[in-house]
Order: C-alpha cells, then structure tokens, then sequence
C-alpha cells in the first residue's frame, strides 16, 4: 500500500513539473526578426574626416564629419578595401561633387535621404549587401572666413553650423 501512494505522489510532481516547464516555454518573449538582425549586426566607428568645399576654384570652407556603420558581424574585417579611406572618398562624391547640402539652407538638409544614397553608394562600392545603416555622428561645416579670420584667430572661438546633431546616438542600439 505504502508503495502505491509513494508511485502516486511521483506521478504528480513529474506531471507538475512538466506543466510548469511547458507553460514557462510557451510564455517566453518571442525575439522580433529586427532584433534578431540587430543582435547578427556589429557598429563600426568611423573617423573624423574633413572635406573640403571648393567654389570658383578656392576652398570655401570645410564639411567636419563622423559617419559609422551598422554591418553584420565579421563582414568589416573581410573588406579588401580599407573602410576608412572608401568613406572619405564616398563623401568627398557626395559633398563635393553632388553639392546635397546648400550651406544657406542647412535647416532644408534631409539626413535621411543622405543616409540612404551613402549606403547605397557605399554598398554599390563594396560589391554586396555589406553596409547595413549609416550613422551620422557629426556633420558639421566652417566657413574659410572662420578658419582663416587672421590674426585674431587665436582669441576667438570658431562655431560650426552643425548640419546633423546627435542623429546617431537616437539610432544606436542598446547593448
């Protein structure tokens, strides 16, 4: 008798606990697809790159710039061509060449239409889907007059039109 209450009380704790651990399984948070892309995909910083504005054949002023990355993981340290040096030379395309920003309406600037002809460009250079979202950390552009006002350029402090602010720390994901 002894025996089959003590095989009874064993059926119902592997019962209970087999309910518990399906209903904790069932009731786990689903991972969304974005975050699972998200968590495949690695920030690589970029560096300050200064492009210069040419007008009438004279420098006008400089375009200060910081743009990073979102790339799946291993893909950047894969590239042939130094990322770096393809970025300087995208930007120098798109501020130079393609005039996107009119200085005296920076306020008109569209980021968002930036960042996508930069990763196209971008991905289009690197032969693949490599460049997942571009960050813009810095977009900032000084006038000649401002660098070069003379000899008082020692005692005054040179403000930038910021074109882009803190439009990447809104866009980098938690960790």
């Amino acid at each position: 008798m002894i025996k089959l209450v003590l095989t009874g009380l064993w059926v119902c704790a592997v019962t209970l606990a087999s309910v518990y651990f399906s209903v904790q399984t069932a009731t786990a948070p689903a991972i969304s697809p974005d975050d699972a892309k998200k968590a495949q995909q690695e920030l690589v910083k970029g560096e300050s790159i200064n492009v210069p504005v040419i007008a009438n054949g004279q420098v006008t002023g400089y375009f200060l710039t910081r743009i990073s990355f979102m790339m799946e993981k291993g893909k950047a340290s894969a590239l042939q061509i130094p990322l770096p040096e393809l970025t300087t030379d995208e930007l120098f395309s798109l501020l130079v060449g393609n005039k996107t920003i009119d200085i005296g309406h920076a306020q008109n600037f569209d980021v968002a239409a930036f960042r996508s002809d930069l990763k196209k460009r971008m991905n289009e250079r690197l032969g693949g889907n490599y460049v997942a979202e571009v960050l813009v950390e810095q977009l900032d552009y000084l006038s000649k007059e401002e660098t070069h006002g003379g000899e008082s350029i020692g005692k005054r402090t040179v403000k930038p039109v910021k074109i882009v602010q803190d439009a990447a720390k809104s866009k980098v994901p938690a960790e």
